[in-house]
């Protein structure tokens, strides 16, 4: 569907993006994520045609359009900001493409109010101003705008991150709703690891330029393959020098010279290790109630490991507390220094 073929992107004797290859499928929802100033942004503005790459193309079913302009891309954008007329009519605001590209005024109306009832806007809503909205409300103006000329692709950058906690995860869930129900294929930027695990069929880790991994969010969450995707993506546990040792003492195959790290719901308190897995003694320094899980930190040895439980009700422990940390070896992934720090 959508194919990036070593993209290169340059701002002046900065090189922003080097060499990013993407191939995303149709009716996917692939998603872009890393911090501010990966190149996640502008990887998704190449896309749209608001930048221009130095090197490589930007292929879509099987046409180059590197050089397309981008009203004729057929590539719908949700801003960060939304980008909507403040006075103007939810209507008007869903219609101005369509009034761009001289469409008939009964057809505009057909697709506004069809693709308004799609996102869950209501005739009414279609007569107030975008600013008499909420920031919610104001989000799925800005999809239904970028929807109704029926574009092959949507891009969103960052388009939840202006709303309050609560309201982007509720509109989270309706926009993954939205995606399957139109079928159509979605790139997404996003800072928010949360966001990009909920959301994604694939998820593009970017950093400082380069893209580190491409993988479903199981892939990139159990599997990381670099060390900057294992520490970017969720909570982890660095295990030092002595947890190592402690380990291989016991037995475990664990590579001293790497850097080895476990996620946080991969260890365990107080249960009997099954096949292959370890048992380290430990004493409870304290813990974060959230209600569904409970999340402990223990004193291990030299270090503070971090573990979460399921919250049963019953088996709570309080700090002071002696308990057992049971550590599968299996799960633990391991990484070599990089060439620059070995020497």
């Amino acid at each position: 569907m959508i194919r990036l073929n070593d993209i290169v992107v340059k701002f002046g004797d900065f090189t922003a993006l080097h060499g990013i290859n993407v191939h995303v499928k149709e009716g996917e929802f692939f998603t872009f994520l890393g911090p501010s100033g990966c190149g996640k942004t502008t990887t998704l503005r190449t896309i749209t045609g608001f930048i221009e790459p130095a090197e490589g193309s930007v292929v879509v079913k099987d046409r180059d359009i590197t050089h397309v302009p981008i009203e004729d891309r057929s590539i719908g954008i949700v801003f960060q900001s939304y980008a909507l007329f403040p006075t103007m009519t939810v209507y008007d605001n869903i219609a101005f493409g369509l009034k761009v590209k001289k469409v008939k005024k009964d057809e505009i109306d057909r697709r506004v109010r069809e693709i308004a009832r799609k996102v869950d806007l209501s005739d009414e809503q279609l007569k107030k101003a975008v600013s008499q909205l909420s920031g919610g409300q104001q989000q799925r103006v800005a999809i239904a705008r970028a929807l109704v000329t029926g574009p092959a692709i949507i891009c969103m950058d960052e388009p939840l991150s202006n709303l309050d906690a609560k309201l982007r995860v509720q509109l989270r869930n309706e926009l993954k709703k939205m995606q399957k129900d139109f079928g159509i294929t979605t790139i997404y930027v996003t800072h928010d690891q949360e966001e990009a695990l909920t959301l994604s069929d694939r998820i593009a880790v970017f950093n400082k330029g380069f893209i580190e991994q491409i993988g479903t969010p199981n892939e990139v969450y159990n599997h990381s393959q670099t060390e900057f995707v294992c520490n970017f993506i969720g909570d982890i546990n660095r295990l030092n020098d002595d947890t190592v040792s402690a380990l291989r003492a016991a037995g475990a195959a664990v590579d001293p010279e790497k850097r080895n790290y476990i996620r946080l719901e991969r260890l365990h308190v107080n249960v009997a290790p099954r096949d292959g897995e370890l048992a380290l003694n430990g004493t409870v320094e304290s813990c974060e109630y959230y209600g569904l899980y409970i999340k402990y930190y223990i004193h291990v040895g030299t270090q503070s490991l971090k573990v979460i439980e399921k919250n049963d009700g019953v088996n709570i422990y309080d700090p002071g507390q002696s308990v057992r940390v049971i550590i599968n070896p299996k799960d633990i992934m391991a990484y070599a220094p990089s060439a620059e720090e070995v020497e």
